[in-house]
């Protein structure tokens, strides 16, 4: 696995000084409550989704903890059709009636658009550039192209000028800053190949020739490809804190005091506390400690974090299978097996230690994961890194559903099914030990692909004009 201390990226900022600046923290606080607003929702719904889709909607289990229930409940209850919204709301949804909550939650939304639009005259806009898109097609279309070019190693071309006639070939500066070029993926090096027929135009052809930087950046798009997939199914076992925990929890003991008893979906608010503590606490603690040991400034790889979250994610669905099996032996000696909807006697409480792994896990997995995709993604393709590390949960979800639907269509061909509505007489433990199996395997899988990742780096390269 390389280091990537020493990765950097090539940022060119034209400021007009006579132009009032925009931007900044004035700029950010709009945007940090809509996204706090969309988080309070998200959560607020998405925590309670199993409970209303199996109280209310009278769902099989296996049906409600499936990710794509989201979308469906959009057209259950239109409000939410525009988003998705998670909060301390949670403490309200089971015991109270639920149209005002999800009102609640409607309006918090709402009042994040709206601050989102009155900032509008704060936000510094960038003015477009293209779409990345078309500079990944151009390189794939001019590889095509010269697919039975030799590559000479020494005839590249470093995007000076589009005017791409012999006479300027022979006048490309000498000194080039550019993205490293790698050995990886070298049929695309046909795509920045200067050949005859380009030597002899007097204007560049984009769907001909690329640029070293061009070609880089498409080939750094594609390095990050094995890393995203190996990421789905850490997603696939996060998915279970807001499923099928919670359906857990419903069966437990949750009083506190003689009036109150815990909502089981509110426990996902330790998650959200447990990370507020421990980010801090791994910028000022375990980085110094761990760059004593490795002497990376980071402390660790940015591979090397997302790896532990994936490690502890393996863990926790251990400890998630422990702590079911203590309650079904519990549901057994009290003869409430065939009881679902009885309260087991024992707390709630048991269930916090695969919410805090939980939250550690995420600490070191998403958030390595954030900054992986933004660093080494292009710079005009940015946007695109935060869409994609993203897109892992959604895309997560539908692996969860085969998952799902694959176990179910398994157990049941021997002897019962792992996960019915009875959660009592199904085997939520195996479930969870055959995530962490699957984890496991994953896991090997992103070491082989981490290790060979090499990380962006932007060079000098010299060029003289013998080479040209």
């Amino acid at each position: 696995m390389e280091d990537d201390s020493n990765y950097s990226t090539l940022e060119i900022q034209n400021v007009n000084p006579t132009k009032k600046l925009k931007g900044g923290w004035n700029a950010a606080l709009f945007i940090i409550f809509m996204e706090f607003a969309e988080r309070f929702a998200f959560i607020g719904l998405a925590g309670n989704l199993v409970t209303y889709l199996t109280k209310e909607l009278h769902e099989p289990v296996t049906e409600a903890v499936k990710p794509y229930r989201m979308s469906t409940l959009g057209m259950v209850l239109p409000p939410f059709s525009i988003s998705w919204v998670p909060s301390s709301l949670i403490l309200i949804l089971v015991d109270s009636r639920w149209g005002v909550p999800f009102a609640l939650m409607t309006a918090v939304f709402a009042v994040g658009l709206l601050s989102i639009l009155l900032g509008i005259k704060r936000y510094r806009k960038e003015i477009p550039k293209g779409s990345p898109f078309t500079s990944v097609a151009q390189v794939f279309v001019a590889t095509f192209r010269k697919w039975k070019v030799k590559d000479t190693r020494n005839n590249y071309w470093y995007g000076n000028d589009d005017h791409v006639g012999s006479d300027n070939l022979q006048s490309q500066p000498k000194f080039h800053a550019s993205i490293e070029t790698t050995d990886e993926y070298r049929f695309f090096h046909k795509a920045m190949i200067i050949d005859e027929l380009d030597a002899s135009s007097k204007t560049r052809n984009p769907w001909r020739l690329c640029s070293v930087t061009q070609v880089e950046e498409v080939k750094l798009a594609i390095r990050l490809i094995p890393i995203w997939i190996s990421c789905l199914m850490f997603t696939v076992i996060q998915s279970q804190l807001s499923t099928y925990f919670t359906k857990q929890g419903n069966t437990l003991v949750r009083s506190m005091g003689p009036h109150f008893q815990i909502p089981p979906a509110s426990l996902q608010g330790v998650v959200g506390i447990f990370i507020i503590i421990i980010i801090p606490l791994y910028d000022f603690y375990f980085v110094p400690f761990a760059r004593k040991i490795t002497g990376h400034d980071s402390g660790i790889t940015v591979l090397q974090r997302i790896g532990t979250g994936l490690v502890l994610s393996i863990i926790n669905m251990v400890i998630s299978a422990l702590v079911e099996a203590k309650r079904v032996g519990v549901a057994r000696d009290h003869g409430l097996l065939d009881k679902p909807e009885a309260v087991i006697p024992m707390s709630i409480w048991w269930m916090l230690p695969q919410y805090c792994v939980f939250a550690v896990a995420d600490s070191f997995t998403i958030v390595g994961l954030q900054e992986l995709f933004y660093s080494q993604m292009p710079d005009t393709m940015r946007s695109l890194g935060a869409a994609a590390y993203m897109s892992t949960v959604g895309i997560g979800g539908f692996v969860t559903n085969a998952i799902i639907t694959i176990v179910v269509a398994i157990s049941s061909r021997t002897g019962g099914t792992w996960l019915g509505n009875n959660l009592n007489r199904a085997h939520l433990d195996y479930f969870y030990l055959v995530l962490a199996g699957l984890g496991a395997l994953n896991f090997c899988a992103y070491l082989w692909i981490a290790n060979d990742f090499v990380y962006k780096k932007v060079q000098v390269v010299e060029t003289s004009n013998d080479e040209s």
